[in-house]
């Protein structure tokens, strides 16, 4: 009888036992579930960068999802509003032409926001960065240029986005950012594969990047060592690092450079009043004010300089004559490095391929050579277009305004001395020059190489969404944990039993 009766108590601790063990399994498999199968979903991700160049400022918004590669987001560019009005470094000069300009950008900011959903808005970062034409301006009249900024702070604060900063970039941050927007968008850094997924391409081979605006141009490739110098960048994008060689010089866009060749053209001629250019085409006259040539830093004024005088020109087009006026305009001698470019500055020798675009672009368009040619054809095209007369030009070349058009001959010229004695191309070297406006249909600049880089920093919004919803968790868990109480409780009074 008492044998039969420790039996059953055996028994009873035996099934206590495993019904404690199973309540504990039960419980730490629920746990381990929840944590180890649940899912981060992520959104899209949104990103303002408004590009204020010399010329105008064109707002872009961009996405990327919200899971990114290696830290570093997938970048789209989803719409771009060009700002109607005036550049902002024409700013606080007439009220008017100040008010137009903001309400072209709350124009553009009012269409942009259109484009993201509203419960983004507040998360959305906006960031302004103003070029060549606010560096010119800074150095000119630095109180303006404060007070344009400022201004530009205040009315971007007050709009319905994450505000960061409005800034004055340097050019050796234009020709880096825009190294970044060709090189991804050739998927040079990053590309998908036939599973559908993201990997570095085999070689990893970059290409050299060229604009051309207004007030400057830079330049800008990938070198193997880093040099000395504030034209040697670093960056990481997509786990891997860079090298980049970068150089940006002010008061050689097209507009500057322009200026400093009708400068030498006035300063070669003895009458104002009657100025032969042989970079205008023959037929092609104009009156130009001598405001419009020297009122900028990238020209010392002539004696006795008169704003309001005017000089009248005539086209001489002399194609040979405006080369070398054209070259005059640059110091090609002065070098202390074992390879300048020009005036001086040290540039390691130019290989591989390069995307020469913007101002490039619509200067090899006009000489019918835009995509790939060799030096020798782009020699000739410029010869032609220089020695065709005014009136057939503008049969030839309908599509291009007159205010261009009259520009191109000394352009030409210009991209040519530019790339062939400045940057050192030659005729096996030339051939790796693309003059390209869009990469896959999106604009090649400075704003979607920023936006990358500012993507490393930009957390991402995600959500975790997990197999048992919490109601149904916190139930089991306390299923569970109140079993291993009882059963706990349970198995103490049969022990005590057991023992008295």
């Amino acid at each position: 009888m008492g044998s039969k009766k420790k039996m059953g108590y055996k028994c009873r601790i035996a099934g206590v036992m495993l019904l404690l063990i199973g309540s504990i399994a039960a419980l730490i498999v629920v746990a381990v579930v929840q944590d180890k199968l649940k899912v981060k979903k992520y959104g899209l991700e949104f990103g303002i960068v408004i590009d204020s160049g010399s010329s105008r400022s064109n707002v872009y918004l961009y996405e990327w999802p919200g899971e990114k590669e290696n830290e570093t987001g997938v970048v789209t560019e989803r719409k771009n509003c060009k700002v109607k009005g005036a550049p902002i470094s024409e700013l606080e000069v007439s009220s008017k032409e100040d008010e137009k300009t903001f309400k072209g950008f709350q124009d553009c900011m009012d269409e942009i926001k259109r484009h993201i959903p509203g419960e983004k808005h507040k998360t959305t970062p906006l960031f302004l960065g103003a070029t060549a034409g606010m560096r010119l301006l800074e150095m000119k009249d630095e109180k303006r240029a404060n007070k344009i900024m400022g201004k530009l702070r205040d009315f971007l604060s007050k709009q319905d986005f994450q505000f960061h900063n409005a800034s004055i970039i340097t050019g050796q941050e234009e020709g880096l950012y825009g190294w970044i927007t060709v090189n991804y968008l050739k998927e040079n850094f990053l590309q998908k594969n036939m599973w559908n997924t993201y990997v570095r391409p085999n070689g990893a081979e970059t290409v050299g990047s060229m604009d051309l605006g207004g007030a400057s141009t830079q330049i800008a490739f990938q070198v193997q060592e880093r040099g000395e110098g504030a034209d040697y960048k670093s960056v990481k994008l997509y786990g891997y690092p860079y090298t980049v060689y970068t150089h940006s010089f002010l008061c050689y866009g097209k507009n500057e450079a322009d200026k400093k060749v009708l400068d030498k053209v006035i300063r070669e001629s003895s009458d104002p009043a009657y100025v032969i250019n042989p970079c205008y085409p023959k037929g092609f006259n104009i009156t130009i004010q001598a405001s419009s040539i020297y009122d900028t830093v990238c020209i010392l004024k002539p004696k006795n300089y008169n704003s309001d005088q005017e000089f009248y020109m005539v086209g001489g087009a002399d194609s040979e004559k405006c080369g070398e006026i054209v070259k005059s305009i640059f110091n090609f001698q002065n070098c202390s490095s074992k390879q300048c470019s020009f005036n001086g500055v040290e540039q390691p020798p130019v290989t591989g391929d390069f995307m020469a675009y913007a101002g490039f672009f619509f200067i090899a368009r006009a000489l019918e050579q835009s995509g790939k040619s060799d030096l020798d054809q782009f020699n000739i095209a410029v010869g032609n277009f220089c020695n065709t007369d005014w009136a057939e030009l503008k049969l030839q070349k309908p599509w291009i305004s007159d205010g261009y058009l009259k520009t191109y001959c000394f352009a030409s010229h210009y991209v040519l001395t530019l790339l062939a004695d400045g940057y050192k191309f030659d005729n096996e070297t030339w051939k790796n020059i693309h003059f390209e406006q869009k990469i896959k249909e999106t604009s090649i600049g400075w704003s979607l190489g920023y936006m990358l880089s500012m993507s490393n920093m930009i957390p991402s919004e995600v959500k975790e969404i997990t197999p048992m919803t919490n109601p149904v968790f916190a139930g089991l868990i306390f299923l569970f944990s109140a079993l291993i109480i009882v059963t706990a409780v349970l198995g103490f009074i049969i022990l005590i039993r057991i023992c008295y």
